[in-house]
């Protein structure tokens, strides 16, 4: 089953060099959702063959134009296209209001129906238990209230050895899966698990921070996950500059993803005074070898 962050967009502030406002997509199993949505978002979709009116779910993490101000024209042209299914929203105060002013003044009514849950972004939340997934928010430290997400895949049921499944009726097989014996009416056992059954396949993790100052403070809630974005906008020489506008340099992500443990490391959210990217990566990489730019159009597989 799959696992893969789709890198829509890379830069911060404005669109430069090629490079676009930051947003994702995660397909994960079954499911498609969005993290942030800048301008350009619906077009990078459509050039990466990600198709709109299979996202079920959006996390927005902050309300500074370069994260948001592409969700407008994504809900619209979904309209327009006839969705039907409800879809998910998530995001900070304001976002909601927002969005009913576009609608109220465009004398617009959607054809779908958006569940909006509000974020806090003082402290680390469930927002998602769904059955195949859980999201949780990562606060961050910005300018504006910022929440970061954390995806982590729900326990999977444990795997049947193929040479045995002929032996078992449906209902056996839902009890094995879920790591129980199946026993007769007499309470005997008749098939047991250890017999019929493997361990199951782990569950994968991916954590997002968006704009932040460093902060080791939320080191526990990402330690080793599978993949780590985190916002790389700044070369270290400039960590005054960084520091004032609350964001992090390539080396303080490199130095946060080793202090984590994290299998991988993603930066992204490049600013514009970089053409090239390749010092920011070199940077990064000091510090935690197994570092990627999050440029677009890369495909980042989790494996099972």
């Amino acid at each position: 089953m799959s696992f893969e962050v789709h890198i829509l967009g890379s830069n911060s502030a404005a669109p430069a060099h090629g490079r676009h406002h930051t947003s994702q997509v995660l397909r994960i199993q079954d499911m498609q959702i969005m993290i942030d949505c800048g301008e350009s978002t619906q077009i990078q979709m459509k050039k990466y063959g990600l198709r709109k009116n299979r996202l079920s779910h959006i996390f927005i993490s902050h309300l500074h134009g370069d994260h948001f101000l592409g969700l407008m024209g994504l809900l619209s042209t979904m309209h327009l296209n006839g969705r039907k299914t409800d879809l998910y929203l998530y995001g900070p105060l304001g976002l909601s209001e927002i969005i009913q002013l576009h609608l109220k003044y465009a004398n617009t009514h959607l054809s779908y129906l958006i569940h909006f849950q509000e974020l806090r972004g003082d402290q680390s939340e469930l927002i998602l238990d769904h059955p195949k997934l859980t999201v949780r928010t990562i606060p961050l430290n910005h300018r504006i209230p910022c929440t970061g997400f954390l995806i982590k895949e729900q326990p999977k049921p444990k795997r049947l050895k193929k040479e045995k499944v002929g032996e078992l009726s449906v209902r056996d097989i839902n009890i094995l899966k879920k790591g129980k014996d199946v026993v007769n009416e007499a309470g005997e056992v008749k098939f047991k698990n250890s017999d019929y059954t493997l361990p199951a396949k782990r569950s994968r993790s991916y954590a997002y921070c968006s704009d932040t100052k460093y902060n080791e403070d939320i080191i526990p809630l990402v330690k080793e996950v599978d993949l780590l974005y985190h916002e790389g906008t700044f070369l270290h020489e400039n960590l005054e500059r960084a520091e004032a506008t609350y964001h992090t340099t390539a080396k303080q992500a490199g130095i946060f993803a080793q202090k984590s443990k994290v299998g991988q490391l993603l930066i992204g959210h490049f600013s514009n005074r970089y053409k090239e990217l390749n010092p920011l990566l070199e940077e990064a990489q000091k510090e935690f070898a197994n570092t990627a730019l999050a440029q677009e159009g890369q495909v980042f597989t989790i494996e099972e």
